[in-house]
Order: structure tokens, then C-alpha cells, then sequence
């Protein structure tokens, strides 16, 4: 099982996606890990990579899918992985596409989880994180026993940059430009599934889990 995981940045599909690697016993392949992973061992790939990186070029696609494609063929994703945070963009998936094709694969599932920009600007600007040990709340969802403050060290809680509504609204533009067109391409493919993303952390997976039987 090839799963790809689509949806807006706040959307919880990275949740979604180590709940479905527990249940199924699949690896959780995201491309920051690899990157990260490459590059600190040395290997060609990530010091190749690091050359673009180091300059704060974005890594070429077609070194990404390599890099991707490295790490799909080890041992451990013979049964399937699910990929999160790539693709991005139409020319990666394509890219990917022809390569697992000359492999003589493909993707089986791409699962959107889908939520309104308005659910997402609010939920987002609800996180709250400690200063000190990093931990995370919400206001709303996952509050502190006491009101801005940590449950673990007692430390401040703040709203971090990345989450105030403005910065939110800024990357919600860059998705809807660049990756919500992978919706209707893999709609044309055949392989997406949408689950609704406003409801329950569990419900959602629910709904995943019945798309996966």
C-alpha cells in the first residue's frame, strides 16, 4: 500500500499519517527526514543536496524523487509507506509517477483531508507552545491545566510566529497556488480519497480506515 497524504498546512494529515503507519505497520517517509537523514551521513545524495541548501535554493525535484526513491527501496517499504509532505507540486508528482513506473509501481491511495481555510486560520492561531521544553496546547482543544502556562515545567506559553493568522494565511496562498492542483491530478489518476478534516482526530482516521479496507 502506496499512500500519498494531501491537505492544507494545519489540516492534521501528519497525525493522520503516523496513526495510519501504526495501524498498518508501514514506515512514515517525509522528505524533511530523509533530507536530514542523507546529509548526515554523508551519503552522495545528501551531499548533493546540501550544495542547494547551503546556497537556500530549493533541493532540484528530480534530486528529491532520487532521494525519495533511495529511501522507498529499503527494506523496510517493501510492504508499502506513506509519504508526507511530497509531492507538492504537479512536475514532482510527475516525476515520481515515471520513476515508480519504470519500477513497475505506482500510487494506490492519495487521501486528502479536507479542511476550510477558516477551520485552519482558527485552529492553528489556537496553538500554544512552551518557550522552554517545547511542548504544545490549544486553547480550545488541548488546554494547560493553568492558562499560559506549562503542565510539564511551569514555563511560559507563547503563539509562535508560524501560527499567528497572518503567517497561516500567507502559507495557505502558497498551497492553494501550488499543491491543491495535486488534488485533481490524482482525481484523474483514480487513487484520491477525501475524508472530511473537520471532524474528531479518531473520526477522521475512522473514515481512512474504511477507505483503506
Amino acid at each position: 500500500m502506496k499512500i500519498i497524504m494531501l491537505g492544507a498546512p494545519g489540516a492534521g494529515k501528519g497525525t493522520q499519517a503516523e496513526m495510519i503507519c501504526e495501524k498498518y505497520n508501514l514506515p512514515h517517509v517525509s522528505t524533511g527526514d530523509i533530507f536530514r537523514a542523507n546529509i548526515k551521513n554523508g551519503t552522495d545524495l545528501g551531499k548533493e543536496a546540501k550544495q542547494y541548501m547551503d546556497k537556500g535554493q530549493l533541493v532540484p525535484d528530480e534530486l528529491t524523487v532520487r532521494i525519495l526513491l533511495d529511501r522507498v527501496a529499503k527494506e523496510d517499504c517493501k510492504n508499502g509507506y506513506v509519504l508526507d509532505g511530497f509531492p507538492r507540486t504537479i512536475p514532482q508528482a510527475e516525476v515520481l509517477d515515471q520513476e515508480l513506473t519504470k519500477l513497475g509501481d505506482k500510487v494506490d491511495f492519495a487521501i486528502n483531508v479536507d479542511v476550510p481555510d477558516e477551520n485552519i486560520i482558527n485552529r492553528m492561531g489556537g496553538r500554544r507552545a512552551c518557550v522552554t521544553c517545547g511542548a504544545t496546547y490549544h486553547v480550545q482543544f488541548a488546554p494547560p491545566a493553568k492558562e499560559g502556562i506549562c503542565d510539564k515545567c511551569g514555563s511560559k506559553l507563547i503563539l509562535r510566529d508560524d501560527d499567528k493568522p497572518e503567517t497561516v494565511k500567507n502559507r495557505l496562498d502558497v498551497y492553494h497556488k501550488q499543491t491543491q492542483p495535486l488534488i485533481e491530478y490524482y482525481s484523474k489518476k483514480g487513487v484520491l480519497k477525501e475524508v472530511d478534516g473537520t471532524v474528531s482526530m479518531n473520526e477522521v482516521f475512522e473514515s481512512i480506515v474504511s477507505i483503506l479496507k
